[in-house]
């Protein structure tokens, strides 16, 4: 219904007259003709929404037009327009009742505008009508794109996560008005990322759509398109980046470098001497890295420990080793990870294993004497270069050195190269009978290696004083002794036993 078509029909009825189709209430209403207070008669409404398109750049826009039915045309009535917006954004012909829009409305910053009309006689001043409120709504148009809340966006997803694993949900926000046809209906879409995921077109909601590997790749970048009018060309569009973190999972053992190491260790090395490192490495980071290094059959010599910054395994000697008895050992390693998942434990069936050698380094030892002592005898009285006895001393090591020896300082006796004790002057029982000797063997090539070796010599007693008597005797025999009764007289000797 054209309203401009119709005709003023009851008395003291106020109408609101679009030019385009609006929202209509009807409604009858008692009320005092402003003319004559005594009359009273039925008066109907019409009460009307007018529309105003948003953004609408023509100046002087016609909305529509307030109109009584009392107004013969003789430009007698004036219309006046009150409220927010009178005057400002909205104006009214005075004599017409035409409202115009002059400034351009956005309806994201206000949709609605309630103002109030009335109707002047001009003649008298007077109201023709009551006041009467109507509403003007600015009516949407699509013009405010898509944009995304929370920015920026970032989600951690476990590696290897099974397709379907939520991962993130973004959310945009178009300003236009959701009740106005699509034009805040959105479709969001991927721009980038596929194949490793997906997203679900009416809610935001990102899934993976492939299992993915950190080791390969730990980082994705998705590009999310939020589109309105429902996807429709000639829609709005907004743009969202989602950075997406792939965390580790223990899905790699950790494996040795090398499949051979050489270490070495010198035979003088103490208990506990660091000889080496051995690495292996793992794919994994964090908790999901950390080793335990062990020896396959419990080794007596060796043992290893794990450097936990480094995850090193450092070979450590666990008994002296000696190059003469054993130059060289080899041992088998094996290394394992910590914590492992007993979901994943089909990554770790089987522990990696290297070989190592150690090769045992020869230490430039002392001379080393036969005997931990000598005891030899000889007779006293015995020449000027008598022989007493030998004593003998090797290089323990492989290049073994050629030994020379020696005696500490003695008026007695000499040694030579080949280790044999000879006297240097005739030895007295009576004078000494013990000699302790100290026997040093030298390294020819290494006069710094050298040994010592107690030599202990007993002189021994031969039959070389007469015997003596002890002291002056006078004897006493008595007058009536028995024959035959001898007095006892002792004599005293130098030498030992029953000389």
């Amino acid at each position: 219904m054209d309203y401009c078509l119709l005709l003023p029909f009851t008395l003291g009825i106020s109408l609101l007259w679009p030019c385009f189709m609006a929202t209509e209430i009807s409604q009858t209403e008692e009320v005092k003709h402003p003319v004559d207070s005594h009359l009273r008669v039925k008066r109907g409404w019409m009460w009307n929404q007018f529309f105003v398109p948003e953004e609408m750049n023509k100046t002087n826009y016609h909305i529509g037009q307030l109109r009584s039915d009392l107004d013969n045309g003789n430009n007698s009535f004036q219309y006046k327009l009150l409220g927010a917006g009178a005057g400002s954004i909205f104006v009214i012909d005075e004599r017409t009742g035409d409202i115009f829009a002059v400034q351009k409305l956005d309806r994201e910053e206000r949709s609605l505008y309630t103002l109030r009309a009335q109707v002047i006689d001009g003649t008298t001043g007077r109201a023709v009508e009551p006041e009467s409120e109507f509403v003007i709504r600015v009516s949407d148009i699509n013009d405010n794109e898509p944009k995304f809340l929370d920015e920026p966006y970032e989600a951690i997803v476990p590696e290897m996560s099974p397709e379907g694993t939520l991962v993130i949900q973004v959310t945009a926000n178009d300003a236009d008005d959701p009740s106005s046809g699509n034009n805040a209906r959105l479709l969001y879409s991927l721009l980038q990322g596929q194949p490793y995921f997906s997203i679900e077109p009416t809610t935001g909601i990102i899934r993976t759509s492939s299992k993915m590997d950190r080791e390969l790749q730990d980082e994705y970048w998705v590009i999310i398109q939020a589109k309105d009018m429902l996807g429709q060309p000639g829609g709005l569009s907004g743009t969202t980046s989602v950075l997406i973190k792939l965390s580790d999972v223990n899905d790699n053992k950790p494996i040795f470098k090398e499949s051979f190491y050489r270490l070495t260790v010198s035979e003088a090395a103490p208990t506990g001497t660091s000889i080496g490192k051995i690495m292996a490495y793992d794919n994994d980071i964090g908790e999901n890295a950390e080793m335990d290094y062990s020896i396959e059959d419990d080794s007596q010599t060796f043992d290893i420990i794990t450097n936990n910054e480094t995850q090193e395994g450092i070979v450590i000697l666990k008994k002296k080793v000696d190059f003469e008895h054993q130059n060289d050992y080899r041992i088998r390693a094996n290394v394992k990870n910590r914590h492992v998942d007993k979901q994943l434990l089909k990554y770790h069936v089987e522990a990696s294993s290297t070989l190592i050698k150690v090769q045992v380094e020869d230490e430039d030892e002392p001379p080393v004497f036969l005997l931990p002592y000598y005891l030899f005898e000889v007779f006293e009285g015995r020449p000027h270069g008598s022989f007493v006895g030998t004593v003998s001393a090797t290089d323990p090591d492989q290049r073994s050195s050629p030994i020379r020896y020696s005696m500490t300082r003695s008026k007695m006796f000499n040694i030579d190269d080949n280790g044999t004790i000879i006297t240097t002057n005739a030895l007295d029982r009576e004078i000494s009978a013990w000699y302790n000797l100290s026997i040093t063997a030298t390294e020819k090539y290494n006069v710094q290696q050298i040994s010592a070796v107690p030599v202990y010599v007993q002189v021994l007693n031969i039959n070389d004083h007469a015997p003596e008597f002890s002291e002056y005797y006078d004897t006493y025999v008595c007058e009536n002794a028995d024959p035959g009764q001898i007095p006892q007289i002792f004599e005293k000797s130098a030498n030992t036993g029953n000389s």
